[in-house]
């Protein structure tokens, strides 16, 4: 977070009579009242032209710079009447009262000024004489980050209201659902995915107000994420989108801070109060991703840096958004071969597959565990699958292969966002552990028919079976040779 300088807000009001009003005592005074204020904040009220208040007219007369006003100001803008004349022919709100607002306040020593706290919702500023006064935010009192100083607004008022205008951007992050494809701020990925995201700024609605304006997308990727390179920025206006990423820098740092930034987004050609600017780019899932579901497993978070001061006579300062969470989950399956007794089976192996586009794609092998009947398979996100037995046991038969269901499902609004997860099959049954995001099966094998062994029954049944042959081939030759002789 970077240390606030020099903040300031400026409201330049002129407290003038106004016709219709009682006529009033020289030393009557008045007020301003600032709506859409907070806590947290501290204005000073700095006269700037004092006068007399004729009761005839209940106009301002005899208007002179107030005491506050260092010399080379008074020197720099003349007289002060006229300077008053020629402010008053404008509008509250025009070009050259902002000009001036900025201006003046180079030139202020303090002295005359009103201070009070910020109120959450209206903030008073009272015993004010008649005159002109640049309301200012005191320096350094601005500690919330996601806000921004108004600009200056010129004002002609007597007892008057005055609402404080401060507008800051948003930053919102999303992905994709692995399952629909739907914009989702949770869901989960296969290690080996391609994981999309978008990050999407609006703008202040005072941005012209700002001479120059930085922008910065700060986006920190999980471990288990890595950045693919490919970060493009586009500026959208309604349903156009244009491609802009030329107009920013972008740097990754330790392979998970991802910064996109610009010095002065006024430079982009098109831009105004109502665009947005949007940032996508994909990362891969990695093996560093946990099956966890604890609440910052897996998350990815994101901000906006911007400017928050447009006065730009003033000295520059940034502001932050909140954080934009975006968390993607994984999976492991566990497979134990057991006996028919159920016992540990050792020395199989398993090979394991996922339905894309219609088709099986191998997600991975384990190996042969000649002193294990486990197989692992981590980083697994919902889908479809297929767990083929590649290798198995002397003297066992091979699994037929198990087709399952991986789903799971999610609630933003929980600590952990992850509610279930469920894996279904037609020949397989599976228990989950739902905080550790593994889910468990047991692969019962049978052993094979034997071939009969030396000695055995089977031998038995072959020798007399050719004994019977011997003997009935004896029996036909002994008849053969009676038959001859006769």
């Amino acid at each position: 977070m970077k240390k606030i300088k020099q903040l300031v807000m400026a409201v330049l009001v002129f407290v003038l009579t106004f016709a219709g009003l009682p006529v009033v005592s020289a030393d009557t005074t008045y007020t301003i009242q600032l709506t859409g204020t907070s806590t947290g904040h501290t204005y000073e009220a700095h006269p700037i032209f004092l006068g007399d208040l004729d009761p005839a007219t209940n106009t301002l007369t005899n208007i002179r710079w107030a005491p506050g006003i260092w010399d080379s100001g008074k020197s720099r803008f003349g007289d002060a009447a006229d300077k008053a004349a020629s402010l008053s022919a404008k509008g509250d709100d025009s070009q050259e009262a902002r000009e001036f607002a900025q201006e003046i306040s180079k030139y202020l020593s303090g002295g005359g000024r009103k201070t009070v706290s910020g109120q959450n919702g209206t903030t008073t500023i009272s015993g004010l004489a008649p005159g002109y006064y640049l309301i200012k935010e005191i320096n350094n009192t601005l500690y919330k980050k996601n806000e921004a100083y108004t600009r200056f607004m010129l004002q002609v008022a007597r007892d008057t209201t005055v609402a404080i205008k401060s507008y800051v951007p948003s930053l919102t992050k999303v992905t994709k659902s692995s399952t629909t494809g739907e914009e989702t701020t949770i869901t989960d990925y296969s290690i080996g995915d391609t994981v999309p995201f978008q990050l999407t700024a609006t703008l202040p609605r005072n941005l012209d107000d700002y001479s120059e304006y930085e922008l910065s997308f700060n986006d920190s990727l999980m471990p288990g994420l890595t950045y693919n390179n490919d970060a493009q920025v586009y500026l959208k206006r309604g349903d156009e989108e244009s491609l802009i990423t030329d107009h920013f820098n972008i740097s990754i740092e330790s392979s998970r801070n991802l910064t996109i930034a610009t010095s002065n987004l006024r430079q982009v050609p098109n831009v105004d109060a109502s665009s947005k600017i949007v940032v996508r780019y994909t990362a891969q899932l990695n093996q560093y991703a946990t099956t966890h579901a604890s609440a910052n497993a897996n998350m990815n978070v994101a901000s906006l840096s911007f400017s928050n001061n447009p006065n730009t006579a003033l000295a520059k300062s940034i502001g932050t958004t909140p954080q934009s969470k975006v968390q993607i989950h994984t999976y492991q399956l566990n497979v134990y071969k057991m006996t028919e007794r159920g016992g540990a089976l050792p020395g199989a192996e398993f090979t394991l597959y996922k339905k894309v586009n219609d088709q099986y794609i191998k997600v991975g092998t384990t190996q042969e565990y000649k002193r294990s009947n486990f197989s692992g398979f981590k980083g697994l996100g919902s889908g479809d699958y297929k767990l083929v037995e590649t290798i198995t046991p002397k003297g066992y038969n091979t699994m037929k292969d198990i087709e399952f269901s991986l789903r799971a499902t999610y609630d933003p609004t929980l600590p952990t966002t992850r509610t279930a997860i469920q894996a279904t099959s037609d020949r397989a049954t599976f228990t989950y552990e739902l905080t550790n995001g593994i889910f468990t099966t047991n692969i019962v094998n049978k052993k094979g028919a034997l071939l009969p062994n030396t000695g055995g029954i089977g031998t038995t049944i072959l020798y007399l079976a050719g004994t019977g042959f011997v003997l009935g081939a004896g029996v036909l030759w002994i008849i053969k040779k009676r038959v001859n002789k006769k």
